[in-house]
């Protein structure tokens, strides 16, 4: 039975707050105060801005909402700032109230859309309400983490659906709100309805805040030995978290009783090379890491041990703050600086309050701590001070070691006012693109009279309303030079007297802007080419967004060999330097790109709030052959695994989305096969959930477990074919480069070591200059396989200059050793000429 079967027949105020009461205390859950007078407002048709504490049960308040809306007939949304925030909630509510009651819309996919209750990102609610303003199907909004209104690049979203759906029932929740009266007061003016502002300090779990001055390492074999853990340890970089937790495992985290009971839960768990062996010695010892940079399956897998109780050390960043599921007793911060993208500067009341308030434990603790290490200097201080004792003569000898430069320096006073202040007022950061004027000009009525309230009744100053206004104006003139609206010479049948134009395709467009460019530019490209399937997907690629540490490592590399080439070439260090300015990271098709761009966006004015980004990460791994752990450790981005991976599954998904069947060629196909097997080897969460979504058929997932698995990954044939001829071309580069030091460490176990390899290789060099490795040296008619069983045998042909074709590297295929591996397990069986 769901919540839905509880729906009484009367949904009157008292009936709806009596059924959903009984509801939560079947389930255990006892409403407090502040979640009792929140649903009160709710069920009486107010909007509520709730401010409670983090674990003060604000989600409870959510389904109550949810309920109350579905009982009368009115349709809800649930936004939140992140897709795994919506994500979650989205299959949460469905358990909740049966999946046939709850949709999900995303950049993505979308989910039974019509759903009376709604999951989705605050972007994509504002499109809604700004396409269809008041008259929009949205009868009551539940706004999560709504904080994330003061975002400057984001705050638009949460302001927009406050602004235009003035028939809507909103409840705003957050753990730090500061103070709410503007809302408040600006909520009732717009549409009529009381406005409860539901407060409470309380907490269900009191918290005890202190500074302390000793060594980390004290701090928390102290918190430890006084059973005072799970300890949280914050951190500010993603470095600094994995360096704290690998310099504790001198530590005696765990008995060897939760030990045992760590591995048994981790089970078959698959961990990669590089971080994964990192992360697997660390939890085992009972200390987790946990950022987003890592792969979600291994967040998934820190949130399941701490959960169950066998993690009593966690490093983590800041994202603590921002709904993930890690119980906690202690949040140790390790600083109260922080570096925000700009300059170094102290947190924020709202930023300490985010992350200190994940503290303590409802139904487990009776107090949660929160302690602030201080700084590395002043530890230090105060150790040499103890040292000296007493003596006042020896005390004023000791030499004190300064701050570091650019250190912002804090102390416990700075701690104190952190503790006692409240979070910083919301401060609007609303702003005006194309997508919102052509949002705006396609829903019925006056559009001018729409845009003109938008813009000055909005929660700006009048001066940032004037330049709005001023910007929309430019905005409209580029719409309308450019034939994509126009104006009418009298209202059509809707009240429109400007409209969009009819040939284009507004959801698309405006959904996903650089799509519709890529198809024109994949238009421009010459199907017979060696490299059409690899320039689709640069097409592709230059309209995701920049992962900036696989950018910044690529040309870390790129500028590291254009100096051991200009050092070879005898060029002077001063203009090796010059010249370094010139190199940058692999930008494959830019100057096509760059033009064709310019072109399409004289015609398509919208895309002016984006630009093209060429760039190679998806084609650079496949032109180099190399699986996922070997990109990883070529560019030296274990830390950053998890971007990497997402990048390389927004590729997949946009690939498979934008790339129309007619474009598609044979190699194509074996591409997106192979880039989306490899993404789910590594880390299937990825593409399940988004194949789920897309595919209404599938039912609704179960809980996924920690020790899950992908299918094998010789199940896909196609993709394990291109993993097999990777694999084996990877070999031929390196061999085509003599270097059989990188042969030697892949085939080394097996007896290939770089002995074994040059041995075998050079006598080719005997006969020919070169290996080829362009295009046709990697194609399929260089590749013989022999399938027997669970075993491949396997050619690769050497494209040799002469065009002979008789030299190749022969091997084996375990299938059931590859399915275990999740790519391709081979064993080289010979280098020769036949």
């Amino acid at each position: 039975m769901t919540l839905t079967d509880r729906i009484p027949p009367n949904p009157e105020p008292d009936v709806l707050f009596e059924a959903f009461s009984e509801w939560a205390d079947e389930q255990g859950l006892a409403l407090y105060p502040a979640q009792q007078e929140a649903l009160i407002e709710v069920v009486t048709g107010s909007h509520v801005i709730l401010s409670t504490p983090t674990g003060s049960g604000k989600s409870l308040v959510a389904v109550g909402a949810h309920f109350t809306a579905l009982a009368r007939g009115r349709r809800s949304f649930y936004t939140a700032p992140l897709k795994a925030l919506v994500s979650e909630k989205f299959f949460a509510l469905c358990e909740t109230f049966g999946a046939a009651n709850v949709g999900m819309l995303t950049g993505d996919a979308s989910v039974n859309e019509t759903a009376p209750i709604i999951c989705c990102t605050a972007e994509i609610l504002a499109n809604i309400a700004l396409r269809d303003g008041a008259e929009a199907d949205v009868g009551q909004v539940i706004m999560d983490e709504f904080h994330f209104y003061s975002e400057p690049d984001r705050g638009w979203a949460w302001q927009v659906p406050l602004l235009e759906l003035t028939r809507a029932q909103f409840i705003l929740m957050s753990a730090t709100l500061g103070d709410v009266t503007r809302f408040k007061e600006d909520l009732t003016r717009r549409t009529g309805l009381d406005t409860a502002v539901v407060q409470s300090v309380e907490r269900p779990v009191p918290l005890i805040h202190s500074y302390v001055v000793t060594p980390l390492h004290e701090t928390i074999e102290d918190l430890l030995q006084t059973h005072q853990a799970p300890v949280y340890i914050v951190h500010f970089t993603q470095a600094a978290a994995v360096e704290r937790a690998q310099s504790l495992m001198s530590i005696n985290v765990s008995t060897r009783a939760e030990k045992d009971s760590i591995a048994e839960l981790i089970g078959g768990f698959r961990f990669t090379a590089g971080f994964g062996k990192v992360l697997s010695r660390l939890v085992r010892h009972g200390i987790g890491v946990h950022h987003a940079g890592m792969l979600p399956k291994y967040r998934r897998l820190v949130e399941r041990l701490a959960q169950a109780g066998l993690l009593k050390v966690i490093c983590g960043t800041d994202t603590l703050g921002v709904g993930i599921n890690v119980p906690i007793r202690t949040v140790l911060f390790t600083t109260l600086s922080k570096y925000d993208g700009v300059r170094t500067r102290h947190l924020k009341a709202r930023e300490f309050h985010q992350i200190a308030g994940r503290a303590g434990r409802a139904g487990y603790d009776t107090l949660g701590t929160v302690i602030v290490q201080a700084p590395d200097h002043v530890v230090e201080n105060e150790r040499r001070l103890k040292k000296a004792g007493d003596d006042p003569k020896k005390r004023r000898r000791v030499v004190r070691t300064k701050p570091p430069e650019g250190f912002v320096n804090y102390g416990e006073s700075t701690f104190d006012r952190l503790v006692a202040a409240d979070p910083e007022p919301l401060t609007s950061s609303f702003t005006v693109n194309h997508a919102m004027l052509l949002n705006v000009i396609s829903r019925p009525g006056d559009a001018f009279q729409a845009m003109r309230r938008l813009l000055e009744d909005n929660h700006e100053s009048r001066r940032s309303q004037l330049r709005l206004i001023r910007r929309a104006i430019a905005v409209y003139r580029a719409l309308l030079a450019a034939g994509v609206v126009e104006r009418l010479p009298e209202p059509d049948e809707a009240g429109r007297i400007v409209r969009v134009t009819d040939d284009l395709q507004l959801d698309f467009a405006l959904n996903q802007p650089l799509s519709p460019f890529a198809l024109a530019a994949i238009d421009l490209l010459d199907r017979e080419s060696p490299t059409y399937a690899l320039d689709v997907l640069s097409i592709i690629e230059s309209t995701l967004d920049n992962p900036r540490q696989v950018l910044s490592a690529q040309l870390f590399k790129a500028r590291g060999e254009a100096v051991q080439q200009m050092k070879a070439d005898g060029i002077e260090y001063d203009e090796r330097m010059e010249l370094l300015d010139s190199v940058t990271y692999p930008q494959p098709l830019a100057e096509l790109l760059g033009a064709a761009f310019d072109m399409y966006r004289r015609g398509h004015p919208w895309v002016l709030d984006h630009e093209i980004a060429p760039k190679t990460v998806a084609r650079d791994m496949y032109e180099r052959a190399m699986t996922f752990s070997e990109y990883v450790s070529f560019y030296s981005l274990a830390r950053s695994e998890g971007l990497v991976l997402r990048y390389l599954a927004d590729a997949y998904k946009a690939v498979r989305q934008t790339v129309p069947e007619e474009a598609k060629t044979e190699e194509l196909n074996d591409l997106i096969e192979w880039l989306g097997e490899l993404v789910r080897q590594v880390d299937s969460s990825l593409l399940d959930e988004w194949e789920q979504l897309t595919d209404p058929s599938q039912p609704v997932r179960a809980e996924v477990t920690v020790g899950d698995r992908p299918h094998g990954v010789t199940t896909n044939v196609r993709a394990f074919r291109v993993l097999v001829r990777n694999a084996l071309f990877r070999r031929v580069e390196l061999a085509a480069l003599r270097r059989y030091d990188l042969l030697g460490e892949l085939d080394g176990e097996s007896g290939w070591d770089a002995e074994a390899w040059s041995e075998a290789v050079e006598p080719y060099f005997d006969e020919h200059d070169s290996i080829g490795t362009g295009p046709d040296a990697r194609g399929p008619r260089l590749l013989i396989i022999e399938e027997d069983g669970r075993t491949w045998r396997v050619r690769q042909i050497f494209d040799d200059p002469a065009g002979d074709h008789d030299w190749g590297i022969s091997a084996e295929i375990d299938l059931d050793e590859s399915d275990e591996a999740g790519t391709a397990v081979l064993t080289i069986t010979g280098v020769d000429g036949q």
